[in-house]
């Protein structure tokens, strides 16, 4: 079976460096305009010099079936058809790939609306009462926002309380981020912080290699019964576990560390005209958490006084953490 691009062999236990990249940015631009059809990121992907895992050209046809692919962000179909962790590495998150499936929907479907690309998630912010991350989710209107989802049936979730407008704390993030931008000295801060992270990423690639060493050295001592297979399964989900974490942060890490704020002289009109990627990246490097708590009451079109708190890294001490 030839390997799935973006992956470095057919068990996706490694992601393929050169294609990442590449993937990555085929999947913003699907996600960015509706009206960017398959056959225009292929067309896109050529001139770039991008090839297929075989060397081919990509076609339209390629270009849905890799969007199609949940293996992309590190899931599979379970067999009651839910989305679960596949237990390696993704080039993507998982709201990202199901925004490519809420696109594939909106272009099957003359009205439907088309998929959002949403700046904060994936960690970018958090629930201020339960501390889960927050999700995008459109209201019965069809307006894109952020919800803490509650506990479902498995017990994963959160406390279920807080929603938030997308665009109204997009807004709100976009707006003290350019202002941090504005403040002298920000941008050799900046350089700073992410040799630092270059380091973080070198660590976490260490790490996985560590990890996924145990994972062969536990298949080794079942191998040669050495060990039960209780203790086999105990230590194959506590890898596994580890493995999904560490590979989530490398994923941030990897985007902060890339990102680059060029020679942007007006900074407000590069935040109103870049890729939502570029946004994240910058956000990420100069935000630690976003914590979001509920509206004083229901319908509330504003921020409140501390509703949305920002926290804000401190650059030039930038860890390991």
């Amino acid at each position: 079976m030839p390997r799935l691009y973006g992956f470095d062999d057919a068990s996706r236990r490694r992601l393929r460096d050169d294609e990442v990249d590449p993937l990555r940015q085929m999947v913003s631009r699907a996600l960015v305009d509706l009206s960017v059809s398959n056959a225009d990121i292929a067309v896109w992907a050529n001139g770039e010099g991008y090839r297929g895992t075989l060397g081919g050209e990509w076609k339209d046809a390629s270009v849905g079936r890799l969007f199609r692919n949940p293996a992309i962000a590190g899931l599979r179909y379970d067999d009651d058809g839910e989305l679960v962790d596949a237990g390696h590495p993704g080039a993507i998150t998982r709201e990202e790939f199901e925004a490519l499936l809420e696109r594939e929907k909106a272009r099957s479907t003359k009205d439907a609306e088309p998929a959002y690309d949403y700046l904060l998630i994936g960690g970018g912010c958090t629930c201020g009462k339960c501390t889960q991350d927050l999700g995008g989710a459109r209201t019965n209107s069809g307006t894109p926002g952020y919800r803490c989802r509650p506990k479902g049936k498995s017990g994963h979730g959160g406390c279920g309380e807080v929603r938030i407008d997308a665009e109204l704390l997009e807004d709100y993030v976009g707006e003290n981020v350019v202002a941090e931008l504005l403040k002298p000295g920000i941008r050799a801060q900046i350089a700073k912080a992410q040799a630092a992270v270059r380091q973080q990423v070198e660590n976490l690639t260490q790490d996985i290699k560590d990890l996924e060493g145990r994972q062969s050295e536990l298949g080794r001592l079942y191998g040669n019964r050495e060990i039960s297979s209780e203790a086999l399964v105990a230590g194959e989900r506590e890898i596994a576990a580890n493995l999904k974490d560490i590979r989530s942060r490398l994923r941030y890490a990897e985007q902060m560390a890339n990102f680059s704020l060029g020679h942007a002289k007006d900074l407000v009109k590069w935040w109103n005209s870049a890729p939502t990627a570029s946004k994240r990246a910058i956000t990420l490097l100069l935000l630690e958490k976003i914590e979001v708590f509920p509206a004083s009451a229901r319908g509330v079109r504003t921020i409140e006084p501390g509703r949305v708190v920002l926290h804000w890294r401190k650059l030039s001490g930038m860890s390991g953490g």
